[in-house]
């Protein structure tokens, strides 16, 4: 089967290339437009193998797409490719409405031409499968049921509206055209490769370098978690035995506050790296005192949950790794790629220069 994998140099989308090509019965079509957040080294792994192709492409670009259906016919599409971090979606929505509501859409639409084009035994195995968010369905209250996947949305940034917008444009070439569509929404993810404008790789490379740990307000704020590797495997799951039309949240069951979540981060970074941070000394504060409580970002949703019942019946699906091994693991990947924060290029990401001081949302 030749899967098509948009955004696959990012973080979902390398894991979810890399789980693709280990289990030996899958190609991988990689098109990725190598935009800030990417990180081509996460796939040194597979980049050789014969399985493996990658385009340098923007999903806006329909020629480009275009070309690329024609020269690879895939059996499958997932797409992972977006712009997805809020803060970063309230200081410039524009981005986010061209690449997750125009890219989305200039995808479908290739898809579409190149789907009924197959001949009929392709074309009844071919899946579109787009990756969402718990964010398009809004907050919920402490102590509420956790959400399932016919909750109505009610997205509260520019990120999660246009991720809400192009769930639906999926959904209505499903209803509208036929095309064989999937949906999945995951919680928030964690793991190694991470940009680190996010929670979890943020706090990390600030405390060892002993700068700032910003928490947006109280740090009250609830989100459940799940391993990058775990989500890969939904995914897969998703593609292989989903339904189409069928939507499938992917969760961790684990929800922590943003301030417990950096508060482990210290706590495992105490036992891993007790003297890494540039500005400890022997026997100084510990990386706790780094906390600095900054402004909460504006319309900051309370609380993410969501019931993953549908996957575990249906799929046979429920994540492998707990919180705290899963923490372990991606700390002591950083511990070990540090001097990827100090280049440019390659996953540097100019940490130093243009990250380090931002607040972080998760």
């Amino acid at each position: 089967m030749k899967v098509l994998v948009t955004g696959g140099a990012g973080f979902i989308g390398s894991a979810l290339v890399r789980r693709l090509l280990a289990s030996e019965t899958f190609q991988v079509v990689n098109v990725d437009a190598l935009t800030y957040a990417a990180c081509p080294s996460a796939l040194d792994s597979v980049s050789e193998l014969a399985s493996y192709a990658f385009e340098p492409v923007n999903i806006c670009d329909r020629p480009a797409l275009e070309a690329v259906f024609e020269t690879h016919r895939p059996d499958a599409v997932i797409h992972a490719a977006a712009e997805s971090h809020v803060d970063r979606s309230i200081g410039g929505p524009a981005g986010f409405v061209q690449t997750n509501l125009v890219g989305t859409f200039t995808l479908l639409e290739v898809a579409r031409a190149y789907w009924a084009g197959l001949e009929p035994a392709r074309r009844s195995r071919f899946r579109f499968l787009q990756v969402s968010t718990d964010e398009v369905f809004g907050e919920i209250a402490e102590g509420q049921a956790a959400t399932v996947e016919d909750a109505p949305y009610s997205p509260n940034s520019p990120y999660a509206a246009t991720k809400a917008g192009a769930d639906h444009l999926v959904r209505a070439w499903y209803r509208t055209y036929g095309l064989p569509i999937l949906v999945s929404h995951s919680a928030n993810n964690y793991g190694p490769y991470q940009f680190p404008e996010k929670l979890i790789p943020l706090m990390t490379l600030n405390a060892l370098h002993g700068l700032p740990l910003p928490v947006y307000g109280d740090g009250q704020q609830v989100r459940d978690w799940l391993f990058v590797d775990d989500h890969a495997e939904g995914l897969l799951r998703i593609l292989e035995q989903g339904e189409p039309g069928q939507s499938y949240n992917l969760a961790g069951g684990v929800e922590r506050r943003n301030l417990q979540v950096v508060e482990a981060v210290c706590e495992q970074l105490e036992v891993l790296a007790p003297q890494t941070a540039v500005a400890r000394q022997a026997g100084g504060p510990g990386y706790l005192s780094l906390v600095q409580r900054v402004a909460d970002r504006p319309g900051h949703d309370f609380r993410y949950a969501m019931d993953a019942r549908r996957a575990r019946d249906a799929l046979d699906w429920q994540p492998v790794e707990g919180f705290q091994g899963g923490l372990q693991k991606t700390l002591a990947w950083y511990l070990a790629n540090l001097d990827r924060w100090e280049r440019d290029g390659n996953c540097g990401w100019r940490y130093r220069r243009e990250i380090s001081l931002s607040s972080a949302g998760e």
